[in-house]
């Protein structure tokens, strides 16, 4: 994406030249319910604003995980999601509006798209969610992901692991695939 397109797109979120871009949002494990969401040309204009401090591909990917965690916060306060907690805790499975692993890839992949068709993803593009299997997710575990243009390496972005508002995790998908858990890396860090 050239400079001129992204300052293009920036300057029509920012002068409200952009449109509200509305979104199901998926929840009640397995997309089994979809509540409408929008994303005004104010919440644009504040994810333009954030997105635009990403100087390399690698400073996008964490400020994407912020964005991310912004768009569900605003989602929450239309749909029903405000009741998830992260994980897939028994105590939330009988709320309206928790949200398994699938829940979080198809939202999560959503909100990609809107930051891409706005012009406000400059190192990276959308890409299919993927599949991980594992023990300690109890089988299959889903994430949305995003793909480096320059190197065409992918990024898992998962939210699921946490409450909504929260930044979401961007981890190589490599990683994220070999069971890459954010718990177990700040206690690793630790």
């Amino acid at each position: 994406m050239t400079t001129r397109f992204f300052l293009a797109a920036l300057f029509g979120v920012l002068c409200g030249l952009a449109r509200a871009e509305p979104v199901e949002v998926c929840y009640d494990y397995g997309c089994s319910r979809k509540a409408p969401a929008t994303f005004s040309a104010e919440d644009l204009a504040e994810l333009a604003a954030l997105l635009k401090r990403g100087e390399d591909a690698a400073g996008e990917r964490a400020l994407i995980g912020r964005a991310i965690g912004r768009m569900y916060a605003i989602a929450a306060t239309q749909t029903p999601i405000w009741r998830d907690r992260g994980r897939n805790t028994l105590d939330e499975r009988d709320l309206e509006g928790a949200m398994d692993c699938i829940d979080h890839a198809a939202n999560s992949t959503a909100f990609l798209a809107i930051l891409e068709r706005a012009g406000l993803l400059r190192f990276h593009r959308v890409a299919e969610p993927a599949l991980r299997f594992a023990f300690l997710f109890l089988g299959e575990h889903w994430s949305a992901t995003i793909g480096e243009r320059d190197s065409a390496e992918r990024f898992a972005v998962d939210s699921w692991f946490f409450d909504p508002g929260t930044p979401a995790t961007v981890v190589p998908l490599a990683a994220w695939k070999a069971g890459f858990d954010p718990a177990s890396a700040s206690a690793a860090a630790q």
